[in-house]
């Protein structure tokens, strides 16, 4: 998989096109949760995107500190159905931690994870933080990376 890190005005029709589409299929239908996608927040974002034979097959979209919450922050973390057991979900989010170090210039990241991802955020060095909470009716927590941790990856 190849990773590019593209600001949205960078981004060609047919990019956003695939990356909505991949959104959609996963977020919309593959969850069935109906919520707004297109949120007004892609034009703040850098994006991170993970194409395999011309496909977006991985995707994240990644804020500067008080873009999105309070610190650095991730979120749309998704990977096509049919290529999860590559280990792109971890690829992408190495990409996206590594584009949040060198475009935002810090270590401190926030996300709000879908709880039953609590272990593959985790083996990356995030930490739950509160309280679980529902977000479009789907259980999440929001989890930090912090520079000051011991375990930070």
């Amino acid at each position: 998989m190849k990773v590019t890190v593209k600001k949205f005005v960078e981004l060609t029709t047919g990019e956003l096109y695939k990356i909505l589409q991949l959104r959609s299929a996963v977020f919309v239908l593959e969850q069935n949760c109906a919520y707004q996608d297109l949120d007004g927040k892609d034009q703040t974002a850098l994006h991170i995107i993970g194409t395999k034979n011309n496909d977006v097959v991985a995707y994240t979209r990644v804020y500067a500190v008080g873009d999105a919450l309070g610190k650095a922050s991730i979120g749309r973390v998704v990977v096509k159905k049919n290529q999860r057991k590559y280990g792109y979900g971890k690829d992408i989010m190495l990409a996206s931690i590594e584009a949040i170090k060198e475009n935002f210039n810090t270590n401190d990241i926030q996300l709000s994870a879908q709880t039953y991802l609590r272990k593959f955020y985790s083996e990356l060095g995030f930490e739950e933080v509160g309280e679980a909470y529902l977000e479009d009716g789907i259980p999440h927590i929001m989890m930090e990376k912090n520079s000051s941790l011991s375990r930070d990856k």
